[in-house]
């Protein structure tokens, strides 16, 4: 499903700059920038999962700084039992938009053409 000069790496340390470090539920960064102990450079793609006490943290702070960061994609995927959502946010001219949120399945093209299918993004979490 990953090309193969990509990676998918769960909870990594990914360092924004000198102060500010995040550990977000997964990356895919390019396969030659994985055996630092931290991430510095962007990630191709972070995806955080939403809990209640991180809901505002993950859609305000922490895409502000991915954001200017250069983070291309970042996903946030809401584990609501009524029907998980997924919240797709692209990079253009240095600016997030929102490029997809659904609960249903949907093929995104960043950083590679997969379709998604929210509820496969949280089984096995605890609820």
């Amino acid at each position: 499903m990953c090309p193969a000069d990509l990676c998918v790496i769960p909870e990594p340390a990914v360092q924004l700059d000198p102060r500010t470090e995040f550990d977000p539920d997964l990356v895919v960064v390019p396969l030659d920038e994985v055996g630092d102990a931290k991430f510095t450079a962007p990630p191709l793609l972070v995806v955080e999962i939403r809990s209640p006490s991180t809901a505002l943290f993950d859609l305000n702070r922490k895409k502000a700084e991915y954001e200017k960061f250069g983070v291309r994609s970042y996903w946030v995927v809401d584990p609501d039992p009524a029907g998980p959502e997924l919240t797709v946010f692209e990079l253009r001219d240095g600016r997030y938009f929102l490029a997809a949120k659904s609960t249903q399945p949907l093929t995104v093209a960043h950083p590679f053409e997969v379709t998604i299918v929210p509820a496969n993004l949280t089984k096995g979490l605890s609820r």
